[in-house]
């Protein structure tokens, strides 16, 4: 057992990032995911359901009020495992939000559609299949296509590819840096870094420590570590035989279009002959033809069989047929 817990079994992100007695570490990250944008100064949770124990729980979803200046509202999604058509999951579940707040409004028709922006935060421990999300961190936000420029505040999704984070820990500059190196590394860590540079970090490992955990977390802490990991393999199963279909069909691809290619091939090879013996053939004729009017004309001019032959280069035979 590794001396801190797995963050991204559902237990163990539930434990850090959505309790009421941690909800520092929330706030300290959320402000350094989005710093230079708010000041986050409180959170509130409103998801308190128990978490579900199988292993066809859907992963972390909850909503978590965050206290600005502004009165932003957050959603912060934990997603750790395959799922298809993500991107669009992620939207109905911000567009979920959206309708519980309009719904609540309609009390008061000046209110009815206005509600507070939403922000999806997504964790990804694994590679998604998906070629807008290329880059360790996405940011999308409602804006005009030609100019970029923010057309609305309402709707925000980051989503954070921990595969594709590939700095070491003396690359770590920035705090957010820090926290996904050590999120990303927690399992196998035999000791919690930066806890000199950043104060939070201490709290956060007093709560990552697995040999902490009263008997009860323990053992709940293990029932999602065993569903993460069949996940994690049911994954890797159907990457692997989607590799294999994908190679399958190369190789079919392959062979029909070197079928096709060597068709092709021999038809240009065939037309290309067949231009060339049909050129040979025309001159040889045209050859043929130019030298015997040429001897009938020497005949008409009163040579001999021999002269023409001789003038000609046909035998005196071909000559005789010309008279």
């Amino acid at each position: 057992m590794g001396k801190y817990i797995n963050p991204f079994t559902d237990w163990g992100f539930k434990r850090l990032f959505g309790q009421e007695f941690s909800k520092d570490l929330l706030i300290s990250f959320l402000n350094d995911l989005l710093v230079g944008e708010l000041k986050v100064k409180n959170v509130i949770f409103k998801d308190k359901e128990e978490l579900p124990s199988t292993k066809d729980q859907r992963g972390i979803i909850y909503d978590v009020y965050c206290e600005t200046d502004m009165g932003e509202r957050f959603i912060l999604e934990m997603q750790n495992r395959w799922q298809p058509n993500f991107l669009d999951r992620s939207i109905c579940y911000a567009c979920r939000s959206v309708l519980e707040q309009v719904d609540k409004g309609k009390k008061e028709r000046e209110n009815a559609y206005r509600f507070l922006p939403i922000y999806t935060v997504c964790f990804m421990n694994y590679m998604p299949d998906h070629e807008e999300l290329s880059k360790f961190r996405t940011d999308i936000v409602l804006a005009d296509k030609e100019s970029g420029e923010i057309a609305s505040n309402k709707l925000r999704f980051i989503y954070l590819v921990l595969p594709l984070f590939k700095k070491n820990v003396d690359e770590c500059v920035t705090d957010f840096d820090k926290w996904i190196y050590v999120l990303k590394h927690m399992e196998a860590l035999s000791r919690m870094p930066f806890t000199a540079q950043k104060e939070i970090f201490k709290q956060l490992e007093e709560y990552a420590d697995s040999h902490r955990l009263t008997r009860k977390e323990w053992e709940a802490y293990e029932n999602s570590l065993w569903i993460a990991r069949d996940n994690m393999a049911c994954m890797a199963a159907a990457e692997n035989a989607a590799k294999e279909k994908g190679m399958a069909e190369g190789r079919a691809e392959g062979m029909a279009k070197g079928r096709a290619e060597g068709r092709a091939e021999g038809m240009a090879e065939g037309r290309a002959e067949g231009m060339a013996e049909g050129m040979a053939k025309g001159m040889a004729e045209g050859k043929t033809k130019a030298i015997i009017e040429t001897a009938k004309r020497l005949l008409n001019m009163g040579l001999d069989m021999e002269q023409v032959a001789q003038g000609t280069g046909l035998s005196i035979e071909e000559v005789r047929k010309l008279l």
